[in-house]
């Protein structure tokens, strides 16, 4: 068995969940009154937890913790009976995940996306993926790009360090890596441009699923 271990972020890296988040936030939004967003915006409001989500999508006016605790108890509700309308694997993921699993790799996902989504998530696309750990935002546990939750996997592994690579779509993810001094991949078809992936200068940019499989076997 390889020691290896392999941390994905799940938005916009193993799941495209953008439509999903999008209508669920417009929803919230809606029924409060406010104005709504494309579903292109919301590729640069993600990234960061659901509370961010909510302040960079209200009115400038309105982001206060007040209206994001408003925003935030229609969006929970709404999203966990509509998280799966919309979403998609993206094209090879599920694929990598079963070639590495099979390759004896261990596996995790480290998300922004609070808990029980996440978990529900993981768990739907990808049923067959023994993932050693599933962690999303949680109530103390502070988000990425703080460390913790990579830090959270790799003591309940024991993996070290320079055994791991964390793979993720935006600087948010890249930057956790660096703070967490493993190394990262880029992937460029989430929901942020290539250039700000590069500006971290991840181990690898990845543009396909076999780009991830190259750059993980190559490293063993």
């Amino acid at each position: 068995m390889k020691k290896e271990l392999i941390i994905f972020d799940l938005d916009g890296t193993l799941l495209n969940s953008i439509a999903d988040l999008a209508t669920a936030t417009n929803y919230a939004l809606a029924t409060l009154g406010y104005p709504t967003h494309e579903t292109a915006a919301y590729k640069f409001f993600v990234g960061n937890g659901i509370n961010k989500l909510f302040e960079r999508a209200l009115p400038a006016d309105k982001r206060n913790e007040t209206e994001i605790k408003r925003v935030r108890s229609l969006f929970v509700p709404y999203y966990n009976e509509h998280n799966a309308d919309l979403s998609t694997p993206y094209d090879g993921m599920t694929a990598l995940l079963q070639q590495l699993q099979t390759a004896g790799y261990t596996l995790a996902i480290a998300s922004n996306k609070y808990q029980e989504a996440t978990t529900y998530l993981a768990k739907r696309y990808f049923p067959d993926i023994d993932f050693v750990a599933v962690l999303g935002q949680r109530e103390g546990i502070p988000a990425k790009p703080d460390p913790q939750i990579i830090e959270e996997i790799l003591q309940q592994t024991g993996v070290g360090r320079a055994g791991v690579v964390y793979v993720g779509d935006s600087c948010v993810d890249m930057e956790t890596g660096r703070n967490a001094g493993v190394d990262t991949i880029g992937v460029t078809w989430g929901f942020r441009p290539q250039s700000e992936l590069e500006m971290y200068k991840p181990a690898c940019i990845a543009h396909s699923s076999t780009d991830i499989w190259e750059f993980i076997s190559s490293r063993s």
